[in-house]
């Protein structure tokens, strides 16, 4: 099994937004919002477009991998930039075959390579915990608003690379969804039927 990665070119945009909402689709609530959140980071000057990969098999587009800057601002005022990724995004039919895995490994690498310290993202520990990444508390870094859950998590892309950078997270603004122009975005989609299930995470997993 070959897996392709390469940097994101326009002309995958309809497709990547298709694949994100095709991975995420009532996973975390009926429906979803990472494919319109991924339409609005493109244009966000948070974005990082050197850090926005695809990966190909057989020369289909099967999964994605962006990112945004952030930065964690200290208790005198000092802010440090650092950086957050997601959506995290691959075909129903292509998962579980290791290219979220390629994609965040590369990428990490990369963003090394640029001069980033740090990736920190709010996800599934029992993913991500794979590649490195802890609770954010054991670098007393906590959320805007003060609070630490086992989501909330941070990676050095280097050893120490977090050391002297403490305080809150603050993550872009393009995570800031609007569910009136969500909506209208989805609908330039093929129709899909929204459900609950008994595996979407509940809020308090984020809380």
């Amino acid at each position: 099994m070959h897996i392709h990665l390469r940097l994101e070119e326009e002309k995958d945009f309809r497709t990547v937004e298709n694949l994100t909402r095709e991975a995420f689709w009532n996973v975390y609530k009926p429906g979803c919002d990472e494919h319109f959140l991924l339409h609005q980071m493109r244009r966000s000057a948070d974005f990082i477009p050197e850090l926005d990969f695809v990966a190909e098999m057989n020369g289909e587009v099967v999964g994605n991998i962006a990112y945004t800057r952030a930065r964690v601002v200290g208790e005198d005022g000092t802010e440090k930039p650092v950086i957050c990724f997601g959506p995290l995004s691959v075909l129903p039919a292509y998962q579980h075959k290791g290219i979220g895995s390629r994609l965040v490994e590369h990428t990490c690498a990369v963003a090394r390579t640029m001069g980033f310290k740090a990736v920190l993202i709010f996800g599934n520990p029992a993913y991500y915990r794979r590649f490195g990444f802890k609770n954010a508390k054991c670098f007393q870094i906590c959320t805007a608003d003060g609070k630490n859950f086992d989501a909330f998590m941070a990676k050095e892309l280097y050893e120490g690379s977090l050391q002297g950078i403490s305080g809150r997270f603050l993550d872009s603004g393009v995570f800031k969804v609007d569910q009136e122009q969500c909506e209208l975005f989805d609908g330039q989609f093929p129709p899909k039927e929204k459900l609950v299930t008994d595996t979407q995470l509940k809020e308090e997993d984020f809380q």
